[in-house]
């Protein structure tokens, strides 16, 4: 599957593509099956994207808002995302495994058939998050 635009910005650094959200609020940045691994994150303002089914193994998504993300079946095994604001997102069917979810805000994330297995969530919010 060819590279959408979207990605191919995605891959210009956070500060081009922040540029790029804030010049184009009302478009949901399509980023599915994106292959992110190792991506550093750090700094792009992911709300709203569509990553379902995107490999983000060890990549970082830390201290970042993710608000309303679709992280469907996607691979985020060994990815850090200490910090971040998860509100709302879906990780249902996520492969999350070993990652870093150390102090981040799951409040209202969907979390059906995610694999959390020697994931780290000390200090993480799941309040209203559904674990089914």
């Amino acid at each position: 599957m060819p590279e959408s635009e979207h990605i191919l910005l995605l891959r210009f650094g956070a500060e081009a593509w922040n540029a790029w959200r804030r010049a184009n609020p009302s478009i949901r940045p399509d980023l599915r099956e994106a292959n992110l691994t190792g991506a550093d994150l750090h700094g792009a303002f992911l709300h709203g994207a569509n990553l379902g089914k995107a490999n983000l193994n060890r990549a970082n998504l830390s201290n970042e808002i993710h608000d309303g993300a679709d992280l469907s079946g996607a691979n985020l095994s060994r990815a850090n995302l200490g910090n971040a604001v998860l509100n709302g997102v879906n990780l249902s069917r996520a492969n999350v495994s070993e990652a870093n979810l150390s102090a981040a805000d799951l409040s209202g994330t969907n979390l059906s058939l995610a694999k959390l297995s020697g994931a780290t969530l000390s200090g993480a919010d799941l309040s209203r998050g559904s674990l089914t």
